[in-house]
């Protein structure tokens, strides 16, 4: 195989660090779906450890000189590679609603836009792993009571069991970014069906985190609730001092008041 030439390209800085490329495959534990999706390949430093793997790697990349070295370079991924963008890209199209999940070492600039949709897909998707920017991995497994806790954190961990893992240094890609990254796995909850409206959740948590300084009883002002309601205690917390079970309660309790 020839030698690698990293590259930079939306926002991604290329791995060259084979063992925490091994590390990062190794974050599945490949049960309960036969398919698994890498998105951003690159020149394919994860994706030669995936191909080990007891599954079917596919892998969606949107650069074009990405997609033409691993089509040379890793016969393995004949008719498995998708020349797409995967934040727009219907990738029912090849799962056509199998389960499959989804591993990465995920472009900084569309890491949030991707774990959005990946919840989007999340009936489909029982395990997803990868790199972020450090901050960003750190903010998806957060707990309540802190800054670092927000909409992202709650959304996600209504569904999944979230879970850092370790931290990577800048030295280890090329080229080397300004932050330091972090590597996190997500397992979905046996039970990820919510006991209330899923819209209004997703409006609930994104509203009440618009304004985190305030109280819901401030924050949730547009959603029109009966002064009866918004005298129950939960209205005299911040977003950020409930947990997404809260989150899960205060759905409920407005869903019952009529909105």
């Amino acid at each position: 195989m020839e030698k690698v030439t990293a590259k930079k390209h939306l926002g991604q800085h290329f791995l060259k660090d084979e063992s925490i490329a091994k590390a990062i495959a190794d974050t599945l534990n490949f049960e309960g779906y036969q398919d698994i999706l890498e998105i951003g390949p690159g020149m394919g430093v994860l994706t030669k450890y995936l191909l080990e793997k007891p599954v079917t790697t596919y892998v969606i990349e949107i650069d074009t000189e990405s997609v033409t070295y691993l089509e040379n370079n890793y016969p393995k991924l004949q008719g498995k590679i998708i020349s797409k963008d995967f934040l727009k890209y219907n990738i029912n199209e090849i799962f056509e609603g199998k389960p499959f999940a989804i591993i990465g070492n995920f472009p900084y600039n569309i890491s949030t836009q991707i774990v959005f949709k990946m919840l989007e897909l999340r009936n489909q998707i029982p395990e997803f792993s990868g790199m972020f920017q450090k901050e960003v991995a750190e903010r998806i497994c957060e707990k309540k009571g802190t800054k670092a806790y927000g909409i992202l954190s709650v959304l996600v961990q209504a569904f999944y069991d979230a879970e850092y893992l370790f931290t990577v240094s800048e030295t280890v890609f090329d080229p080397p970014p300004k932050v330091k990254s972090g590597v996190l796995r997500l397992r979905r909850k046996e039970n990820f069906t919510l006991p209330c409206s899923e819209k209004l959740f997703f409006t609930v948590v994104k509203t009440a985190f618009q304004q985190r300084r305030k109280t819901l009883r401030n924050s949730l002002k547009t959603l029109n609730l009966s002064d009866n309601l918004r005298e129950d205690t939960i209205f005299d917390l911040r977003p950020e001092q409930l947990s997404y079970m809260q989150f899960i309660d205060l759905t409920q309790k407005i869903e019952a008041d009529g909105v």
